[in-house]
């Protein structure tokens, strides 16, 4: 562990204390914060620990009246960086089993196979369509793990997240802890979840394509309460149906697109979300990767851009209600994920050519996943 005066003219240190494996080094800023961190970050990353500036709340008695008075301090917080997972990671395990059920259930639906029970689950053709969902969402989010267990950073394995909608998931997500230490490795992190699960929904989209179309029972299409969706479908899996000579649709109603090519839409649909370059989302970290403190530009316009989308969809497309209210949740989602702000990493050096191509790449792979009317529900 460095010691005080390893921290140099930085950080003036009042008191050291510990709180579990974290340590405190409590006293006076002497500089900004984020030169603070750059100073004292390659002792404290060599010494295996992270380290970031806060403010910490002490109270102590006055001299005079023995009140107790609360007094807001700096404190340079340093906890070991991860060094993997430790033991067996229940909830992650947990969560994703949860998920496994709740897409082989909606994959059941999917096939239009009834479910008497849990062998109904196991024992039909709904595993194909959760082994689709589930496998471009994992590859997307081990592809961040990856990258960024490369770059030093603390990394949760992905959480699935179960619920009963229409793909039976609201995606996955994993947790980073640790502190970015430049633009290159937020850059990495950032573009290797989108590519890699990119290349994840191509392989199960391909796969789709050339299976054979499902066929749709009577029952459904004579029944007055059965509801229909219609895809819209990105010009990435366009692409792909001619290539492949697969269908995406088919005049006759008997007949229905394989629902493993559901899972590669899943999959673009997924990449192009985490492309808007706003926040926290990996298109924000490609942004503030690529431009810098500029990005806060491009995270400005976002919001705007989306629910001006959701305005002309409702007012001059004939496209019914669910994708401007789809586009309009996004909008002000997104304003909100701008408010918060973008990763900022320890130090800003510019990147180099060979990452910016990637990037522009990233977005206009992102671009070809984006249908500006993914679904209607007609009844």
């Amino acid at each position: 562990m460095p010691p005080a005066s390893a921290l140099g003219d930085a950080f003036r240190v009042e008191e050291r204390r510990r709180d579990g494996d974290r340590i405190l080094y409590v006293g006076e800023p002497l500089l900004p914060a984020g030169e603070i961190e750059r100073r004292v970050w390659p002792a404290f990353r060599d010494a295996g620990y992270d380290v970031r500036l806060t403010r910490v709340t002490d109270s102590e008695p006055d001299p005079v009246s023995g009140v107790q008075i609360r007094n807001r301090r700096y404190a340079l917080v340093a906890q070991p960086a991860g060094g993997g997972v430790d033991g067996v990671p229940w909830t992650n395990v947990l969560m994703f089993l949860l998920t496994v059920v709740t897409t082989l259930f909606v994959g059941s639906s999917w096939y239009y196979e009834p479910v008497n029970g849990p062998l109904d689950l196991v024992t039909g053709q709904s595993w194909q369509f959760s082994a689709a969902v589930l496998s471009v969402l994992a590859v997307h989010e081990f592809g961040h793990y990856a990258l960024s267990r490369y770059h030093g950073v603390n990394a949760s394995l992905p959480y699935f997240i179960p619920f009963p909608s229409i793909i039976g998931t609201l995606g996955a997500v994993i947790r980073m802890d640790g502190r970015i230490p430049d633009r290159r490795a937020l850059f990495d992190i950032g573009v290797a979840g989108p590519l890699a699960g990119l290349i994840a929904a191509v392989v199960v989209s391909v796969v789709g394509l050339t299976l054979d179309p499902i066929q749709v029972p009577q029952r459904v299409l004579q029944s007055s309460n059965a509801l229909e969706i219609d895809f819209g479908y990105p010009l990435l899996l366009q692409f792909l149906a001619d290539v492949t000579g697969g269908q995406l649709e088919y005049a006759n109603p008997q007949r229905a697109v394989n629902p493993v090519v559901f899972g590669g839409w899943v999959g673009m649909f997924v990449t192009f979300l985490n492309l808007i370059p706003v926040g926290q989302f990996d298109g924000g970290h490609l942004v503030r990767a690529m431009l810098g403190k500029r990005a806060e530009s491009v995270a400005a316009v976002v919001p705007v851009g989306l629910l001006g989308l959701a305005g002309y969809l409702y007012t001059f497309a004939d496209v019914g209600i669910n994708a401007p209210v789809l586009w309009g949740f996004w909008g002000l989602f997104t304003l909100g994920v701008a408010y918060v702000g973008s990763a900022k990493p320890i130090y800003e050096q510019p990147l180099g050519t060979g990452r910016i191509a990637i990037g522009i790449l990233t977005f206009v792979l992102g671009a070809l996943c984006f249908v500006p009317v993914p679904f209607q529900i007609i009844s």
